[in-house]
């Protein structure tokens, strides 16, 4: 009986830990045989992403402007999300790498294949891939019940926001990333959901390109009631203010020039939720 129960346990321990498999933002399924212990992430929005998905001290590292939380300023640079060295990442010997699609760049994906590493892309367009993102990323990680936490969090304080904003009033918006060139974003963009979500619209939602530039012309011919700009920091931009020589605009009428930090809407993590709570409070405001 003890030699029973003794091979029983022998045999136990030297079971091999179940495999992982998840499916990344390009539809590709990556397999890991155990919980990656050794990520460098290839943009700051991914790194966010990792500590919401309890993978922090995972990271051994990251892009430059990874700011966000304070602890990732500590982890070292491999370059920028769009100029980063491979030999910086080889020598970093990750177990898994996470890029970043569109902003990396498709080719940085079969290099690194080239290099043996497993490869898993970020490519998040909608509010529910963030979420998404943080659950596959805890998979990953093996902090799953971390990312569970997290994900739904941020599923149910979305789904709040959309129950009492949602069918409000519909109000136009123009979010305006930058002022020369002035450049929006349409329809397809995490952003036009935000707005949408606060029971607005946006008035460049039918663009063509994903950030567009536009016409001066064209915003006073659409005439939002609201104009939201982001900038380069937490700190208002100056040329925001420029629109209240156009005083036929709504936006000036109602003094509507509004300022969200850019962290806050533009990189796709859970402190979204403190961008699209920040609209929809403006956006009432006006109402």
């Amino acid at each position: 009986m003890k030699l029973a129960r003794a091979f029983l346990i022998c045999c136990a321990i030297s079971l091999p830990a179940e495999a992982i498999t998840v499916k990344d933002f390009a539809g590709r399924e990556i397999t890991l045989q155990q919980p990656a212990k050794r990520i460098v992430a290839l943009a700051p929005h991914i790194v966010e992403n990792l500590y919401s998905a309890g993978a922090g001290d995972a990271l051994v590292g990251v892009v430059s402007y990874s700011n966000y939380p304070q602890e990732a300023k500590k982890i070292p640079e491999v370059g920028s999300y769009n100029a980063f060295s491979l030999e910086q990442v080889l020598a970093l010997e990750p177990d898994l790498v996470v890029m970043w699609g569109s902003g990396n760049g498709m080719q940085t994906l079969s290099k690194l294949e080239g290099l043996h590493i497993p490869v898993y892309i970020s490519e998040l367009r909608q509010l529910s891939d963030v979420p998404q993102s943080i659950r596959n990323l805890s998979q990953l990680a093996g902090t799953a019940n971390v990312g569970e936490v997290e994900a739904s969090r941020i599923e149910k304080e979305l789904e709040s926001l959309q129950a009492r904003y949602g069918e409000k009033p519909s109000l136009a918006v123009l979010y305006q990333i930058w002022n020369d060139p002035l450049q929006t974003v349409n329809g397809d963009h995490l952003i036009s959901e935000i707005i949408s979500l606060c029971g607005g619209y946006n008035v460049f939602g039918d663009a063509s390109t994903l950030a567009p530039r536009v016409s001066l012309e064209s915003v006073l011919l659409r005439d939002p009631d609201a104009i939201v700009a982001s900038g380069m920091g937490e700190a208002r931009p100056e040329w925001l203010d420029q629109w209240r020589a156009y005083g036929s605009l709504k936006a000036v009428k109602g003094d509507a020039l509004f300022f969200i930090n850019p962290d806050h809407v533009q990189r796709p993590t859970a402190r979204i939720l403190l961008g699209a709570q920040r609209l929809c409070q403006l956006l009432d405001q006006i109402r």
